[in-house]
């Protein structure tokens, strides 16, 4: 993982939507030891490197699993980017896609959870589900039942909803790999790669 990837710092922006008065200082409150409103909350280093580890660093745009052209840092590309299949990109062009998409996905999840008090961890989990299925996939019509385990402060079942392993209407076993990654973020704080490899007493790898 780059330092470059490692150091980017994604500044929240301030949300009109939200009422400042719920808002909690980082100053009184340790976000790894107690809850704390989104609003004070940035993605952590530690998810940015997993979310580096899934999404890979690819300076040539591609298709992803559900055919979609994305370069960099799982971006996808719009019709602003100016980009087609094959095009190649600076990396430094890959760190502003991240930032940039990044930004757009703390901001989704905010607007989620609304006033639900979260752990850092809990947050970072439910950025990556935002930067990876997209805002409009987690909406009260698309996950009725995330936006339910929401509303009633119901952070097991909230867990539960994060499990997203369909692409263009198949499973993918990479998505089935990185839910079951963001349940375990969320769930646990354990970021760990459920595919790393192990090694038995023969030489054999195995995932």
């Amino acid at each position: 993982m780059s330092a470059a990837v490692m150091g980017l710092s994604t500044g929240a922006s301030d949300i009109s939507a939200f009422d400042p008065r719920y808002s909690i200082s980082l100053m009184d409150l340790d976000p790894t030891e107690q809850r704390v409103h989104a609003m004070d909350l940035r993605v952590s280093e530690t998810m940015k490197e997993a979310l580096a580890e899934e999404e890979g660093v690819r300076l040539v745009v591609y298709r992803d699993v559900a055919g979609y052209p994305t370069v960099g840092v799982g971006h996808l590309i719009t019709p602003q980017d100016g980009l087609s299949v094959g095009d190649r990109i600076t990396y430094e062009q890959a760190i502003a896609f991240l930032e940039s998409d990044l930004e757009k996905a703390e901001k989704g999840v905010k607007r989620l959870v609304g006033d639900l008090p979260i752990y850092q961890h809990e947050f970072d989990a439910l950025v990556d589900l935002v930067y990876n299925v997209g805002e409009g996939n987690v909406s009260e019509s698309q996950s009725p039942r995330l936006n339910r385990a929401i509303a009633n402060a119901d952070y097991d079942s909230i867990a539960e909803q994060l499990e997203y392993t369909t692409a263009a209407g198949k499973v993918a076993r990479g998505l089935q790999y990185r839910s079951e990654r963001r349940q375990s973020i969320f769930m646990e704080a354990s970021y760990e790669d459920p595919r790393a490899v192990e090694v038995d007493k023969a030489g054999r790898i195995s995932a």
